[in-house]
């Protein structure tokens, strides 16, 4: 990528997004809620049911654990995705593309940072200031000139990125499964017992199938298809929990004080630190929401979630809580969950849209995976695949069938091997807080070295957010052997690929670079060639920006004044 062809794509996405119509915005912001949000949406489904599985925690008549689960629900929703993502993350796009190489690119533009040509290398992007001017316009902040003196922290920023980009792909394989399985594990509560056991998991495996046979048809058609789906199911779960907070305890407000979080750590201890793995899964879908940027634009996700789905989620969350709170007769802390909360006459329709929510709700990091891959492939950090462009309006609305065919593959493969939501929710929740952890780091970069604010601001967002998503990755990790191997294991495999596929890129580049054919000599040549040199434009396609910089400072000495 070039950055002088990459500076005018942003400018010009740009003004792109400032000239449209708030129609067209609001249209986008539409068809967001069919692919951005279907993910966080999906996620009332198995929060508490994976909250309390196997954490050793009891559901007692004073409701502390179910008040001091909602009160981190709440929370961790309204920091991490509303306050994070949302409002400050969402501003940092790379030419419209966002996600986690997207922060890594967007540095690599502003700093010497930079492995591969196109990417913001040191002797670009001085070529550039030369060229340009701007030398000494950008200020150079301590920060920036230790990240262009090591060559090993750049390396390790490189790593870095790629470890998000791959949790991120690791999180495209293992969303869907979790998804659609815990909306098909409602057929529990709506047959005869033993019976939903034999059904549940062809009926993923279907649904899974006709989930990614869909995406050739490409974003703007499956938003519009999905769109009406994940509306019908925003209002559903909403005004379902509102009729339980009104029916069953409309004091569970209370519970959204963070007091009830101190209480909740202070009786259950160890076990309430385990289930925050489960907690966590409350904000699945927010990576996937800035890797869709470039599907749509940050205006429109913007609406979409602060008008419709948050209000949606908060009420939803808080009518569960209100319905278990008085409800203590359960077989076992593990069949907590969004079903039991739902009126017995409505459990059947409910089901039937749970599951095409599910369905949607696998659309967002699939979307988001497409886009990632494409922003490695443009770095030559992943191999070259096949990127369809589906919409002939939005650039960033793409396909990439060969990533399509494997995510189905795996994502069958764990469905089946797993065969059960409380270990693909551990091995979901790893990726996400991983990938979030990698933003935060990323992103407390972009704010010194890209918007030049203070670096006591920087440290800050490094510090509040981090310690909040550490707080989390420890409890993921430690139920590592209960399934969170599985991210760590695809994210390692990727890993390898994309850096053996970076590592030949430069050998290549370098071997290319020395053994280049200098302009002088194919000027030489023509003459012995009996070749007539016509003055004009010449065109000379070449992978190298070196050379081609050395073509066009040869071609303005030639003709002076640009004649």
């Amino acid at each position: 990528m070039d950055l002088e062809a990459a500076g005018g794509a942003a400018a010009a996405h740009g003004k792109r997004w400032r000239g449209e119509s708030w129609r067209a915005t609001l249209l986008l912001a539409y068809q967001s809620l069919g692919v951005v949000y279907g993910d966080v949406a999906t996620s009332p489904l198995y929060v508490y049911k994976s909250a309390f599985a196997g954490n050793d925690i009891q559901h007692s008549a004073g409701n502390e654990e179910i008040y001091g689960v909602l009160s981190f629900v709440f929370w961790t929703l309204t920091l991490i995705t509303l306050v994070k993502y949302v409002l400050i993350v969402l501003r940092a796009d790379d030419g419209g593309e966002g996600g986690t190489f997207a922060l890594y690119s967007l540095i690599c533009r502003h700093v010497r940072a930079g492995l591969l040509p196109g990417g913001g290398t040191r002797d670009e992007l001085m070529e550039e200031e030369k060229v340009t001017g701007r030398h000494g316009e950008r200020p150079v902040s301590r920060v920036r000139a230790v990240l262009e003196k090591y060559r090993v922290l750049q390396r390790l920023l490189l790593l870095f990125a790629l470890l998000g980009t791959c949790m991120v792909i690791g999180d495209g394989v293992l969303t869907p499964a979790v998804s659609v399985f815990s909306a098909v594990s409602g057929l529990e509560l709506s047959m005869e017992k033993e019976q939903h056991k034999y059904i549940e998991l062809p009926v993923a495996c279907a649904i899974l199938v006709c989930l990614f046979a869909l995406q050739h048809y490409g974003t703007h058609k499956v938003g519009f298809l999905f769109a009406p789906i994940v509306c019908i199911w925003l209002l559903c779960i909403s005004a379902i929990g509102l009729y339980n907070i009104i029916h069953w305890d409309h004091h569970v407000y209370r519970a959204l004080s963070p007091y009830y979080m101190y209480q909740f750590l202070k009786k259950t201890q160890t076990g309430g630190w385990m289930s925050l793995g489960g907690i966590l899964l409350c904000v699945t879908g927010s990576e996937a929401m800035y890797a869709d940027l470039g599907h749509f634009s940050q205006l429109s996700i913007q609406i979409a979630f602060i008008s419709v789905v948050y209000p949606a989620l908060v009420l939803a969350y808080m009518g569960q809580a209100a319905f278990i709170s008085q409800h203590h007769n359960f077989e076992s802390s593990y069949h907590i969950g969004f079903y039991v909360s739902v009126p017995e006459s409505l459990r059947w329709p409910v089901l039937v849209i749970a599951i095409l929510a599910a369905v949607v709700g696998s659309q967002a990091i699939i979307t988001g995976t497409f886009s990632i891959i494409k922003q490695c492939s443009s770095l030559n950090c992943f191999p070259g695949v096949k990127i369809v462009h589906t919409s002939s309006t939005v650039h960033g609305q793409i396909y990439i069938p060969e990533i399509n065919w494997m995510l189905m593959v795996l994502c069958l493969a764990v469905t089946i091997g797993f065969r059960d939501t409380k270990h693909l929710a551990n091995a979901q929740g790893l990726a996400v807080i991983t990938v979030m952890l990698v933003t935060t780091c990323l992103m407390s970069l972009v704010i010194v070295l890209c918007w030049n604010k203070s670096i006591f601001l920087a440290i800050g967002f490094l510090l509040f957010f981090g310690t909040i998503e550490v707080l989390y990755f420890s409890a993921s990790l430690v139920k590592f052997h209960e399934g969170a191997w599985v991210p760590v294991t695809l994210s390692f495999i990727f890993m390898v690929v994309m850096c053996v596929w970076h590592y030949g890129t430069i050998k290549k580049y370098e071997f290319d670079v020395q053994n280049k054919v200098s302009v002088n000599w194919l000027l030489n040549l023509g003459p012995s060639l009996g070749i007539v040199r016509v003055r004009g434009i010449g065109l000379i396609p070449t992978e190298h920006s070196t050379q081609a910089k050395e073509s066009k400072v040869r071609d303005t000495k030639e003709r002076p004044g640009g004649q």
